[in-house]
């Protein structure tokens, strides 16, 4: 039986895709593959009896079509300040086989090229967002301004790793992801916020 758990703080992405991504409506990707990177920052957390807080966890996604239809390629990253058991409790989370919300992308899924744990720096300041795991990637997203210089948001668009939470839509100043093949250099593309709250029983 799965642990009682909950973890809650920012979550953060970018793809390259044009903004705001076509993926979350189910509709193709901008240039016929998605290459997207997605951040968690736990605000606060427990796994059972074990507390979270303060970590961080990465997920690299990569399909070379429809991201509904295709199948996808994952590297998971996890804070390597993360003790053994906290670590644990961080790749079942994150991977979704803890269950939560994050077990409806398992289906997605089609090859895990690799999980470790890396040096994970994340910043958030005002409308802008940072995440560096050394030696592996590098993005910084900012919000557009909407009417009145008001966030830009997107609600209940079916394929998100956050529900029940409106995206802010934001755009990259760089998207830099080198591991397992992967050359990812972008900027000027989309990018995604929220709060986030995962529960599992």
């Amino acid at each position: 039986m799965t642990a009682e758990w909950k973890v809650s703080g920012d979550y953060f992405e970018a793809c390259n895709c044009e903004a705001a991504c076509p993926c979350v409506f189910l509709s193709p990707p901008t240039d016929g593959d998605c290459s997207v990177l997605i951040a968690w920052h736990i605000a606060k957390g427990h796994y059972a009896d074990l507390q979270l807080d303060d970590l961080s966890a990465v997920l690299f996604a990569h399909t070379d079509g429809h991201m509904a239809r295709v199948p996808w390629k994952v590297a998971l990253y996890l804070d390597e300040r993360a003790e053994p058991q906290q670590c644990d409790a961080l790749a079942k989370i994150f991977s979704g086989n803890a269950g939560g919300h994050l077990a409806n992308l398992l289906p997605h899924i089609g090859e895990v090229m690799g999980m470790k744990n890396a040096k994970i720096e994340f910043e958030r300041d005002g409308r802008r967002r940072r995440l560096r795991i050394v030696g592996v990637a590098d993005m910084a997203i900012e919000a557009l301004n909407g009417q009145g210089g008001a966030e830009v948001t997107v609600r209940n668009h079916p394929l998100t790793p956050v529900a029940g939470e409106p995206a802010v839509v934001a755009r990259s100043s760089r998207l830099n992801f080198h591991d397992h093949g992967f050359d990812v250099q972008l900027s000027d593309r989309n990018g995604f916020y929220s709060p986030f709250s995962y529960t599992g029983a």
